[in-house]
């Protein structure tokens, strides 16, 4: 599958998404009027590109989210800044300066719960690996691991939610939130303009070990198998730390450690990102390199002229066909208008989460929808044996197909 690099700015809207061939170095397209903040784009199923804008004051619109291909633009009532969706696409949560996070269900637009999640602005969302987790982390230095049975779960629709567990975890801002599932499903994590990188475990909450680093962190990645830790710095540099959580004695490492460092920025790195071509680095010099990581030298490098890189991720080059062929295609995950207000009635009904096989929960990702997963519920609260429950949902999954 050949691949495609996305890259955006937050310095001005007129400048956009510029997007590459990773293997040629072609420019593919560019999408003008998109600007946005740190974490502030997401790619849905590697189909739609969703990006958080930077917010001007005086600006008509509070917070406002772009949809591409359709070109679509969500307005909201405060300005949304990092956002993060699941693996499947079907939720999309985005955090606030406020403090507060959203939840939306992408397929029909509804927004099913807003709660007050940290006393400072967001910084960081990340779903788990399996999903059922969401973090949140803030320039506070504060972590918070939110179970997504219990959000789905509130009946009301009150700022206060009930955390997982909530972690003092850094002396400053948060710059990133890596879950791992290679390692351990419980495992993830974060990075901090205090200069360290902690690994947590995600259902207790305990630190399991702890890297320090002679610059602030602006960036991390773990690279697919999950075996290294690329860390990048404010001074340009990425460092190289073996991933190898549990089997060190040691609970903290010095940097002095580190098996490699890759050295080709003259500025703070800002995103990095992993494609089939190599780890991907971005920096506010205004260029975004990939990288031969055995040799530690640049294979190729991406000059972005309308400012330094605050956003960056890789989506199939298939992603980029005309937009009049989405239409057409139906293995494509509906996306509907966002709610800017969430619903009372909406959220009472929206409680429970069917439980089922592997080959039923991929039918039932196409086709899934709010109203009626409500509908399943009512009917089998009348039979709760599990034969009887089992039965009802192969019905429906037939139904719909």
């Amino acid at each position: 599958m050949k691949e495609a690099l996305v890259v955006c700015g937050d310095n001005n809207l007129t400048v956009g998404l510029t997007i590459w061939d990773i293997e040629t170095g072609v420019h593919l397209l560019h999408i003008p009027t998109c600007a946005s903040p740190v974490h502030g784009i997401t790619c849905l199923r590697n189909q739609y590109l969703i990006a958080s804008q930077i917010h001007r004051p005086g600006s008509v619109a509070a917070g406002v989210i772009f949809t591409w291909p359709f070109s679509i633009r969500y307005y909201f009532v405060e300005a949304i800044e990092p956002v993060s969706s699941k693996k499947d696409g079907i939720y999309l949560a985005g955090g606030a300066s406020s403090g507060n996070v959203y939840l939306w269900e992408v397929v029909d637009g509804k927004l099913l719960k807003t709660w007050h999640a940290h006393n400072s602005p967001l910084t960081c969302l990340a779903f788990s690996d399996d999903s059922s987790l969401l973090i949140s982390g803030s320039e506070d230095g504060s972590i918070v691991v939110w179970s997504m049975i219990s959000l789905l779960d509130e009946t009301d629709s009150g700022s206060l939610s009930t955390p997982l567990s909530v972690l003092a975890a850094h002396e400053s801002f948060v710059t990133g939130l890596l879950p791992s599932s290679i390692v351990s499903n419980s495992v993830f994590v974060s990075s901090s303009l205090d200069g360290t990188c902690k690994v947590w475990d995600l259902v207790n909450g305990s630190l399991l070990q702890t890297w320090f680093f002679p610059q602030p962190i602006t960036a991390t990645v773990l690279d697919p198998a999950a075996r290294f830790l690329f860390s990048g710095s404010a001074d340009g540099r990425i460092f190289m730390t073996p991933f190898d959580v549990g089997l060190m004695k040691e609970s903290t490492v010095e940097s002095k450690q580190l098996t490699l460092e890759l050295t080709g920025h003259k500025e703070a790195i800002t995103p990095l990102t992993f494609s089939r071509s190599g780890l991907i680095s971005a920096s506010e010099d205004c260029t975004a390199c990939v990288w031969d990581i055995v040799e530690g030298v640049i294979i190729r490098r991406f000059h972005h002229h309308k400012g330094f890189i605050t956003n960056m991720v890789v989506i199939p080059k298939s992603s980029l066909i005309p937009s009049n062929n989405y239409q057409r295609n139906s293995t494509r995950l509906p996306v509907s208008l966002l709610q800017k207000y969430s619903q009372q009635n909406d959220l009472i009904r929206s409680t429970v989460t069917l439980i089922s096989s592997p080959e039923e929960q991929q039918k039932i990702s196409r086709y899934q929808s709010f109203d009626l997963l409500n509908w399943q519920i009512l009917d089998l609260e009348m039979e709760r044996t599990p034969e009887a429950l089992q039965l009802k949902v192969e019905t429906n999954i037939e139904s719909r197909l």
